[in-house]
């Protein structure tokens, strides 16, 4: 036992009081969503999602929930096949590069989404004459953003992993570079490569301000608009988006246990 550490008790209470902030809220707003006009618990407006009656009212939010997780798709690509690799090059060859791309990775969670949307503007411009207008484009802004989030948990990997023996060994036995990469150095940084995964796909599920300055539609400009009209279906899907994104938590959590057994 650690004497220096808090009691079991100061663990208790911190425990407590960090779930009753986390917790409150969201039973507070599933409480909202269940309660019928005559004061009781009913499922009536989670059961009219699924009502093709009502699926006209809220067809805004699965449409915009289509494009969102089309754009996390692409994201998570961005980060896995462009930053990830990219990080692996830098810590390996050029390490003396390494404080001026961490700057430069780090810079846009620095820049209100206000500020950069209006700099991104005449790039989607050109962007719109030439790949077309589709809402899939926003996932180079959303690249950009995640980039802070992303780096910080994929360079916790790589601290943690040896990746330059890993990459001698590798080589030393024949290992094209392309495989050194996907064989040996990914497995050892999945951890890293999963949690960016996570954050990159809950924040593209939760962005609204470039979204709506871009004129795209995605999940949150898609929610303000029914809300209008109807202010249970956008508290529904909020709780369905933070139940996604806590069973993605768990999956990441086991695959990572799985990974730290099969290493020792």
């Amino acid at each position: 036992m650690n004497r220096h550490g808090p009691s079991r008790a100061t663990r208790w209470i911190i425990g407590i009081l960090i779930g009753a902030f986390f917790a409150i809220p969201l039973v507070s707003t599933l409480l909202y969503t269940l309660r019928s006009p005559d004061g009781g618990l009913s499922f009536e407006r989670w059961a009219a999602l699924f009502d093709p009656a009502a699926s006209a009212a809220i067809r805004p939010i699965w449409t915009g929930l289509g494009n969102s997780l089309v754009l996390a798709f692409i994201t998570v690509l961005i980060v896995l096949l462009l930053l990830a690799p990219t990080m692996i090059l830098v810590n390996l060859r050029f390490p003396k590069l390494k404080p001026f791309f961490e700057f430069t990775v780090l810079l846009p969670i620095s820049i209100p989404a206000i500020v950069l949307v209006v700099g991104l503007s005449p790039i989607y411009l050109q962007i719109g004459r030439t790949l077309g207008t589709g809402t899939w484009t926003l996932a180079f802004a959303y690249g950009i953003t995640v980039l802070p989030f992303a780096f910080r948990s994929i360079q916790a990997s790589i601290d943690a992993a040896d990746l330059k023996t890993l990459s001698e060994a590798a080589r030393s036995l024949g290992a094209s570079w392309p495989v050194v990469v996907v064989k040996v150095l990914a497995p050892n940084i999945r951890q890293g490569l999963l949690a960016a995964s996570l954050i990159s796909i809950a924040v593209v599920l939760g962005e609204f301000t470039i979204a709506s300055l871009l004129n795209r539609q995605v999940f949150q400009t898609a929610m303000v608009v029914v809300q209008k009209q109807d202010a249970y279906a956008p508290a529904i899907f909020t709780l369905l988006a933070l139940l996604f994104c806590f069973l993605l938590l768990l999956i990441i959590g086991r695959a990572a246990r799985g990974n730290r057994k099969a290493r020792s």
